[in-house]
């Protein structure tokens, strides 16, 4: 596979790779998506995450695929509790959101604002639109589901396969206190 795309932070201490194609890109809009976007939203020099309708985008890799070129003593973690098994990585050299992660996933979740504008990954799906309590300001230029559907699951499972059924961890340089 040889085309990969170089990803940074703000302020350029914080890189990395992904190679391929994202398996899926995706807004979403449950709850704790929304709830821990408004709380990073409080750091210094933190742009919005959140479009104007609430969703936050993702371009979901395999974890084989990502590899942090730079920058990996700056990543934190933050937890919406401690026992939150969400995990959002942010650089903390300039607090910009890196990625998502799920415990026990074997993909990662890169946020979309990483790429330029002009190459963004193009969103496929929006999910967990039902978790709104009013969707209508939700474009339908994309299919809006209520929650994960089993195509969703489908493309997760696909790529589990094709990495053997591993799930290899991301260290990072601790927690971000938000």
């Amino acid at each position: 596979m040889s085309n990969s795309t170089q990803l940074n932070c703000k302020c350029g201490q914080v890189k990395l790779e992904v190679k391929g194609e994202p398996f899926l890109v995706s807004e979403c809009l449950c709850t704790s998506c929304r709830a821990a976007a408004l709380r990073l939203q409080k750091l210094p020099g933190l742009t919005d995450m959140l479009t104007s309708y609430g969703a936050t985008g993702c371009a979901d890799f395999r974890k084989d695929r990502v590899r942090i070129l730079a920058g990996a003593d700056q990543l934190k973690d933050f937890r919406l509790s401690a026992e939150a098994g969400t995990r959002r990585v942010v650089a903390s050299c300039c607090n910009t959101p890196i990625f998502m992660e799920m415990k026990g996933g074997h993909w990662l979740s890169i946020y979309l604002d990483l790429w330029p504008e002009n190459a963004r990954p193009q969103v496929e799906l929006r999910t967990m639109v039902g978790d709104l309590d009013d969707a209508s300001a939700v474009p339908n230029d994309v299919p809006n589901l209520k929650t994960h559907s089993v195509k969703f699951y489908g493309k997760l499972l696909a790529a589990w396969v094709a990495m053997g059924f591993k799930t290899p961890k991301f260290e990072t340089g601790g927690a971000l206190d938000v």
